[in-house]
């Protein structure tokens, strides 16, 4: 949730900045934005690659479901660290009028692409749950790489 709080004040900082005439404020509030995000994103990914068996266990007693955390906890960790940029970059792009931009880079990158590579990786290379969500890790790759290449364009 945290990133989502940055994704809200991200985007109204970049707009008003941008409604007064500031790009250069506009751009230094979308780099600590985007840095802070991603620090708070890098400590979460940390603390799950180190304690995922203990963080499972505040929910579960189940041997099962630990084992099945511990095995997926390198998925988890990258969620976390992509999910902390991919709001605030949002809300940049938000900020600055490019809803409809933003609207179609989400649809295109998790239903064009994270859910067909995450069905071919699940189902047609046997990898189950590891290949769905990796499809759709990289759904969420391609997404953060367009918008910042789009931010960096204009």
């Amino acid at each position: 949730m945290i990133p989502t709080g940055f994704f809200a004040g991200t985007g109204v900082r970049v707009a008003n900045e941008l409604g007064a005439g500031n790009g250069k404020n506009a751009k230094f509030a979308t780099i600590v934005s985007v840095v802070t995000s991603l620090i708070i994103g890098f400590i979460f990914f940390l603390m799950i690659l180190l304690f995922n068996d203990k963080i499972a266990l505040l929910f579960t007693k189940s041997e099962q479901v630990l084992d099945n955390v511990q095995n997926l906890k390198f998925l988890l960790a990258f969620t976390i660290l992509l999910n902390s940029i991919q709001p605030v970059l949002s809300g940049v792009a938000v900020g600055s009028g490019w809803q409809s931009t933003v609207a179609f880079v989400n649809i295109g990158s998790y239903y064009i692409i994270g859910v067909p590579f995450g069905v071919f990786l699940g189902l047609v290379f046997n990898f189950g749950i590891k290949g769905i969500w990796g499809g759709m890790i990289c759904g969420t790759f391609v997404q953060n790489s367009h918008i910042i290449i789009h931010n960096i364009q204009v």
